[in-house]
């Protein structure tokens, strides 16, 4: 398969079929990422993978978030937080702050970005379910999940990834995606059009 095909059928999977993911697949996750382009090679990630016992309280720290955040909305925590039970490994990513160099440290996080995305891929290429979180029961903007990966000093959480083997009955649901061509997206600047 082309790279091209790879792109336009990479899909965020969000439900899983409960099987745990291999240690093996999870290690070729990474070093996809550590190949993503990074500005002078600050390689500025870091990686903290969730399983095991740490999953279990995550659970209970995503429970926590949920009842606090929608005490009207049983039905809501319920169905976020099945997924959360349901995804059988999770890696957190997160992005060097470089203290009084915003301009660095911007880069550093589009870095990180490019590392997610390219585990997005490589995850598509090994038959993983894949979706990148950044608000919700990713809880990627709230201080407990700092709490969680033991507060480090000078780093940004950019997303909280939830991977395992899709649900095939999902899958069939799924609608196919759409995209507006990059034709309207466009303006040529130059002589090329």
């Amino acid at each position: 398969m082309s790279i091209l095909l790879d792109i336009k059928n990479r899909r965020a999977i969000r439900d899983y079929d409960g099987q745990e993911v291999e240690d093996e697949k999870i290690y070729k996750l990474l070093e996809a990422a550590t190949w993503a382009p990074n500005d002078r090679m600050r390689e500025p990630w870091t990686f903290y993978v969730v399983k095991g016992d740490a999953k279990r309280k995550y659970n209970q720290l995503a429970e926590d978030y949920l009842k606090e955040r929608f005490p009207t909305k049983p039905n809501l925590i319920e169905s976020s937080l099945k997924v959360v039970k349901n995804t059988p490994v999770q890696i957190i990513v997160t992005s060097d702050i470089i203290p009084g160099d915003e301009d660095a440290t911007k880069d550093n996080e589009f870095a990180v970005c490019c590392a997610i995305h390219a585990m997005w891929l490589a995850a598509h290429e090994l038959g993983l379910g894949f979706v990148w979180r950044t608000r919700g029961v990713g809880l990627v903007h709230d201080e407990r999940l700092y709490q969680f990966i033991g507060s480090p000093e000078h780093k940004k959480v950019i997303g909280n990834l939830f991977i395992g083997y899709p649900d095939p009955e999902a899958l069939k649901k799924a609608k196919t995606p759409t995209r507006t061509s990059f034709e309207e997206k466009t303006i040529w600047l130059g002589d090329s059009q």
